[in-house]
């Protein structure tokens, strides 16, 4: 009865985790090709600046939609500690604290995104500061918040390789997924690296993240809603 129970919560936790990281693609998505993508035109502080008057309520809605993300993240550390702490308990909160400190660092980076309404609210306040100079500090804030990006990926990239490794050893995981999920951990570090050291191949990163990380991360939030985990293994509950 005990172990039926352990099975059923387990499988309970997994799927919890799941809906999150559903929740964190959905968002995390929504706010990078609907609103940033749309509303910023890199270089260009001036049109940017027309375009977040323009779409204000959307440019707001995009700073909830990546607050609801960084929310869930949290949520989703939590449950990946309970689910792996069994294989290794110190490497499981390793790998939640990388992802908390991810999480930590997006939601104070997130300032960065809003401080452009502020800059451009008309608020008299801003009266030092003619429009063009707004314009320019709002796009600084704008570029400052994608290398905030950036940088939590160093932190959620060891997250991912630490939890990589946790799943490929779990029995009630397949190798195949904790292979993927490595995998994209190495995109998110050399991104980062790339990004800061070479920026001239940033593009080139960038496509090596879109590919390995959106594969692994779409295989590995689809497996825990539909499979949950293996739950016919011997191994199942073995704690170190």
């Amino acid at each position: 009865m005990k172990t039926i129970q352990s099975v059923r919560l387990m499988k309970t936790n997994a799927r919890t985790a799941g809906v999150l990281y559903l929740i964190i693609i959905i968002t995390g998505l929504f706010s990078e090709l609907f609103v940033r993508s749309g509303i910023i035109v890199p270089g260009n502080a001036t049109a940017t600046a027309d375009n977040i008057a323009a779409n204000s309520f959307l440019f707001r809605i995009g700073f909830i939609s990546d607050l609801i993300m960084v929310m869930s993240d949290v949520g989703v550390a939590l449950l990946f500690y309970l689910l792996l702490k069994s294989v290794n308990q110190g490497l499981s909160m390793l790998a939640a604290f990388f992802r908390l400190a991810q999480a930590t660092v997006l939601g104070i980076n997130l300032l960065n995104f809003y401080l452009p309404l502020l800059l451009l609210g008309n608020g008299d306040y801003l009266s030092s500061f003619n429009q063009e100079q707004l314009n320019s500090l709002s796009m600084v804030f704008l570029n400052a918040h994608s290398y905030g990006y950036l940088i939590s990926g160093v932190f959620f990239g060891i997250s991912c390789i630490i939890l990589g490794t946790l799943i490929f050893k779990a029995a009630y995981f397949p190798k195949w997924l904790g292979t993927l999920v490595v995998a994209a951990g190495v995109s998110y570090l050399i991104d980062c690296v790339v990004n800061f050291l070479f920026p001239e191949f940033a593009s080139t990163s960038e496509i090596l993240v879109m590919t390995v990380a959106v594969v692994s991360e779409l295989s590995l939030c689809l497996f825990l809603l539909i499979k949950g985990v293996k739950s016919n293994s011997r191994k199942l509950f073995v704690t170190n």
